[in-house]
């Protein structure tokens, strides 16, 4: 009977040990809460007023937006230490500090992916390949810029899906950017009918393309040129140019008009 006794004395005296270290921890750790959401709101607010700041001063909102997002990871961070030292976790936070040359390799070894990424958005940000709105090609994605964020770029494809591509294999990649200067040029293929002059057929097809609402017609006019001559035909390649910095319609729409424009120009040729 006395051992039953002492054995629940014992574990009395371990329960109540655990509730005196919960309260004396329980106020740490509902501080450490509060300044990781006072950090979390603080680098909130601040990002707004930063990007706000930034936009209005820079011509690049792409890099104020990613500028902005680095401020508030940078809050959120010290907010971070400053719980971990509150809690009573100030040794590993010394640690981190004081080694952190052993926990960069470390965590750059255990979250590589997540380091190549954030570091190639950084240089991405500063060298500026493209802008919000630019239409890119990286790899097999083609899309409209909309965000460059800390570990991807977001795009939006034409037939309108958001991809996010890993801002590490932009730089990797060989990176195409149609409308870094506003302008883009368009070319098919068309044949001319046979028993017409051709010089005349090319000019005015030239001439009707140039007619279509958005496509340039004096800094970089329409082209027609023969690719190719066989037995009973002639190939024409068709280009021109369209500024998508002041056009209203799609890229894709103007392309459309100047086909239609030139299939009905040819059946004007074929008519007897």
């Amino acid at each position: 009977m006395a051992r039953v006794r002492l054995f629940f004395s014992d574990i009395a005296v371990e329960i109540t040990g655990y509730y005196d270290a919960f309260v004396v921890f329980f106020p740490k750790l509902l501080i450490a809460f509060i300044i990781l959401f006072v950090a979390w709101l603080i680098g909130r607010l601040l990002r707004r007023f930063t990007n706000s700041k930034l936009k209005s001063q820079m011509d690049d909102p792409l890099l104020a937006e990613f500028l902005a997002t680095m401020t508030r990871s940078v809050i959120i961070i010290i907010g971070l230490l400053i719980a971990f030292k509150t809690i009573g976790f100030g040794g590993i936070t010394a640690s981190i500090l004081a080694g952190a040359g052993i926990t960069a390799f470390i965590i750059g070894f255990a979250l590589r992916d997540i380091g190549e990424n954030f570091l190639a958005g950084i240089i991405m940000a500063f060298k500026r390949p493209f802008r919000v709105g630019d239409f890119v090609e990286t790899g097999l994605t083609k899309g409209t810029v909309l965000a460059l964020n800390l570990r991807d770029t977001q795009l939006k494809t034409p037939d309108g899906k958001d991809v996010y591509v890993p801002n590490a294999n932009i730089i990797k990649n060989p990176l195409i950017n149609y409308t870094i200067d506003g302008f883009l040029q368009f070319d098919f293929m068309v044949t001319l009918p046979a028993g017409i002059d051709r010089q005349i057929a090319m000019q005015a097809i030239k001439n009707e393309v140039e007619t279509v609402a958005g496509v340039l017609k004096r800094r970089r006019r329409a082209e027609a040129f023969i690719t190719a001559i066989v037995p009973g035909r002639v190939d024409i390649k068709v280009s021109y140019w369209v500024d998508t910095f002041k056009t209203r319609d799609t890229s894709e729409k103007i392309r459309s008009d100047v086909i239609l424009r030139v299939e009905k120009l040819l059946e004007s040729f074929s008519l007897p």
